[in-house]
């Protein structure tokens, strides 16, 4: 009879050491339900520099999707169009193509139309002023570009900077505790540090993605623009008559 009883009162003591082993885990386990905070909650976490990001950031797809717009229109040229400038210049009809030419908003049209109008003209004349037009054209299509790619390299080295900021952060704040280190001491300056590395990262993985692309799309509208030149310049070689 004894060592039942001891066998029960065993039992009975090892269910509440597991009882007090489940109450201590709780919190533990309910902790990452507690992490689910508010997107803006994480975001004031990472401290001040999370500001900065946040307006490179904006900036950053405020210039790529100014600019997609600004090359995407100025790409958009009439497959037919050289064609009937050759046609009007060929019948003599040079009103007719600049009238053309003004019914186009696209940096090939314009340069066309500086050609037409340097008709008469030595050929190194008309085509430097081709090529004038165009780099300016390329030129305001590429205002912006070097912005964005100094986002593209600033913004993981403001990313970095938060990170060392908040491990400073944090071993300061283990110098102040003394033997009494707890690891929410070291909470703050975490935060700081991972949530500022990866900002940062967002944010210039943005910026170097749409670079690459908006310059890539630039590159492209330049060779139609070369492409549309050499075609006018062989149009003129062709000694076209005047209205």
């Amino acid at each position: 009879m004894i060592l039942p009883l001891l066998q029960s009162d065993t039992l009975g003591a090892a269910l509440q050491e597991v009882a007090g082993a489940v109450e201590t885990a709780s919190p533990a386990v309910q902790q990452p339900t507690q992490m689910n905070e508010s997107l803006f909650s994480m975001f004031t976490m990472g401290g001040p520099l999370m500001w900065v990001l946040l307006a490179l950031s904006i900036l950053a797809i405020y210039i790529i999707g100014r600019k997609w717009w600004m090359i995407d229109h100025a790409s958009k040229i009439d497959p037919n169009f050289m064609n009937d400038i050759r046609d009007y210049m060929n019948d003599g009809k040079t009103k007719s193509a600049v009238t053309l030419c003004r019914k186009f908003d696209n940096p090939v049209a314009r340069m066309i139309e500086t050609g037409i109008h340097r008709m008469g003209r030595p050929m190194t004349d008309i085509q430097s002023a081709i090529e004038n037009i165009g780099n300016v054209e390329v030129a305001r299509l590429e205002k912006g570009l070097p912005i964005l790619a100094t986002i593209a390299g600033g913004a993981p080295m403001i990313g970095f900077l938060g990170t060392v900021m908040g491990m400073v952060q944090a071993f300061f704040n283990m110098s102040k505790a003394g033997n009494n280190i707890d690891i929410t001491l070291l909470s703050d300056g975490i935060y700081t540090a991972m949530l500022t590395t990866v900002g940062g990262l967002i944010v210039g993985i943005i910026a170097y993605f749409g670079y690459n692309w908006l310059t890539s799309k630039v590159s492209n509208l330049v060779y139609k623009m070369e492409s549309s030149s050499l075609e006018f310049i062989d149009i003129v070689l062709n000694e076209p008559g005047e209205e």
